[in-house]
């Protein structure tokens, strides 16, 4: 090997990144957090933005001030020093200057504990956009992609009294992620969920899930895994109802698994008109002691197809919905409960009982607070348009995003609908790709549909798609009226299409944009042509038989660099209300008053076991 004499690595080395390769964060790291001790890392954060990626080529991590000969360097950095950011948050809005920057950026801040831990110690975060690379005290301790699922690193052995965390968020956009290079909403950037240290015992319970599996007898299936460096003997795990006095005992499998089926009897079924939930508590014991404890709150309620109908707790229910993303203008995708709330709030007032949460998972708030308000849910992975689909490392991406996904909201009664991705072209590669989501989907939750939002088959005009013997419910985006102004395809197209799966009219529409009350020129996408687009819509969706569900696209107007025209402006603006959340458009009064008939021809959603 040639020795350069003058080589110096943190210019010279062009492979710099594989030293910070592995390990990779995974879904199997993570950790239920119910009931659990947490001490919050949000607020303030040191900040600088690193085009030139100089944390990981120069590693300051390390935070090196002197050499080898134990002389002073200069330093290009000053991690204190640096201007701060709030946690969570985007930095596209933290400052103009950040708005459109896409790449590498590097938080800082000190802490310690706020009381001394006896057990084990986990770094929790909600969300990083995209790559996250995370370090403790100088050492690396793992990447984890996908900006937006959860995930969680043991740091136990690397604390000190006082310690430095250091992230390095990189939103570049690349061919072999998830979603890849093109999208059509604004990529923002930074920690924008929750960052916490997860307490928990030596021994702990690492998972805990429940769901009905049997209505007429109220039968609950219990899964749990426990986390322990020796073969688990002489224990076992509770899980109990207070309020119904079930208390049921299991042992603990060597291997830390267990599985229960619990007789929960007359039990009240959650629904969007009865959003009923219960407290339920795993307990852990080794020889009769208390080892650990988790808690949390859940709704139990089945939801399966039949003929071509989606059932709910085994009622025929049509889905009245509308897609929303996860922004809102003063926070972008670091969205808060009160927004969350207020979203919820319009939809109902739209005489909505489900959202499809596009294009990729949502904050745990949404779910959190959908089974509290009863509103069902799509929830969706970011495999949008066109993914690299031969590309091995995009599908595992991509696996694991839907298994972290799915391990986070299981417990969640408003979430019915896993979607394995959006409007991506029907080949060979894409079909064994999204065939593979659908099978993991499947294989973790047997409970739950399983969709996709699929394109029309525009040359033989017909709902066609060979991805659809793997789902349960057809998702079918269409926007005839607009990209397509002939509605007489529309029309072939639900007339000639024969579906053995429910379907559900997962994206129309059109722009909605006001003009100037003093302008007599004609705007091709004005909030009339919406409006009457809309009327026309709704009226074919009548006449469908198959069609149990409607979402159209979007509910509030959103950002996007894709949409510049004279009149968007840097906004996708086929919301049925303003960006600002302000103003309704006349298209929101006519899904409104669609919903509102489906709704009065409706039953009643709600029933009880045994009634």
């Amino acid at each position: 090997m040639e020795i350069i004499k003058n080589f110096v690595d943190n210019i010279h080395n062009d492979d710099y990144k594989s030293d910070y390769e592995f390990p990779v964060i995974q879904g199997e790291s993570m950790v239920f957090p119910g009931g659990r001790k947490k001490q919050s890392l949000n607020g303030e954060w040191n900040f600088s933005v690193d085009q030139y990626d100089n944390c990981l080529r120069a590693k300051w991590f390390l935070e090196q001030e002197t050499n080898d000969e134990g002389r002073n360097i200069p330093l290009d950095y000053g991690f204190d020093e640096w201007d701060t950011i709030k946690v969570p948050g985007v930095w596209n809005l933290a400052r103009p200057e950040y708005f459109y920057y896409e790449g590498p950026a590097v938080y800082s801040r000190r802490f310690s504990l706020e009381e001394e831990s006896k057990g084990r110690v986990f770094l929790q975060f909600g969300a990083v956009s995209y790559e996250a690379r995370i370090f403790l005290n100088g050492v690396f301790l793992g990447i984890h992609k996908g900006g937006s699922t959860p995930f969680t690193i043991e740091i136990t052995s690397r604390l000190k009294a006082e310690n430095r965390l250091i992230v390095v968020a990189d939103n570049t956009r690349r061919k072999e992620q998830i979603p890849s290079e093109n999208t059509d909403w604004f990529l923002y950037g930074g920690i924008y969920r929750d960052v916490s240290l997860l307490f928990v015992p030596d021994v702990y319970i690492k998972n805990m899930k429940a769901g009905l599996i049997n209505r007429e007898t109220g039968t609950i299936e219990v899964t749990a895994l426990i986390d322990c460096e020796k073969k688990l003997t002489d224990s076992e795990l509770t899980f109990s109802i207070p309020e119904l006095n079930i208390e049921v005992t299991f042992p603990v499998n060597e291997d830390g698994t267990c599985t229960m089926y619990v007789n929960a009897g007359k039990l009240s079924l959650w629904s969007p008109e009865s959003p009923k939930r219960y407290q339920v508590l795993l307990t852990l014991r080794k020889k009769g002691v208390v080892k650990d404890e988790v808690t949390d709150l859940i709704g139990f309620r089945t939801v399966e197809t039949k003929d071509r109908k989606i059932l709910l707790n085994g009622r025929q229910i049509f889905l009245r919905g509308a897609c929303l993303h996860e922004e809102t203008e003063e926070h972008g995708k670091a969205v808060t409960k009160d927004e969350i709330r207020e979203a919820f709030q319009r939809a109902k007032k739209m005489n909505c009982n489900f959202l499809r949460l596009a294009h990729y998972p949502h904050t745990e708030w949404v779910s959190e607070i959908a089974d509290e308000e009863g509103i069902l849910l799509w929830e969706e992975i970011p495999v949008y348009w066109w993914i690299d689909f031969s590309n091995p490392q995009a599908l595992d991406d991509a696996r694991n995003q839907l298994t972290e996904l799915i391990s986070r909201d299981f417990n969640r009664a408003s979430v019915i609908i896993w979607s394995v991705g959006n409007e991506n072209p029907d080949t060979e590669a894409r079909y064994e790709f999204m065939k593979d989501l659908a099978s993991t989907a499947r294989r973790m939750d047997p409970t739950r549909l399983i969709s996709a939002a699929c394109l029309v088959d525009t040359v033989n005009l017909r709902i066609a798609d060979r991805l659809e013997r793997h789902l349960d419910v057809i998702g079918l985006n269409e926007y005839y009226g607009w990209y397509d102004p002939d509605y007489e395809k529309l029309t072939e197209i639900l007339n000639g299409s024969h579906p053995e799966k429910p379907v559900i009219i997962s994206e129309f529409g059109a722009d909605g944009y006001q003009p100037d009350e003093n302008s007599r020129k004609y705007v091709r996408g004005s909030e009339k042509e919406q409006e009457e687009i809309y009327k026309k819509q709704v009226e074919l969706f009548g006449k469908t038989e198959y069609i149990q569900g409607t979402t159209p696209w979007i509910l509030y107007d959103y950002r996007t660099p894709k949409r510049l025209g004279a009149y968007q402006k840097g906004y996708n603006i086929k919301g049925l209300v303003t960006a600002d959340r302000k103003r309704e458009k006349p298209a929101f009064a006519v899904m409104k008053n669609y919903y509102e008939e489906i709704k009065n021809n409706e039953g009643s959603d709600r029933e009880t076991v045994g009634e």
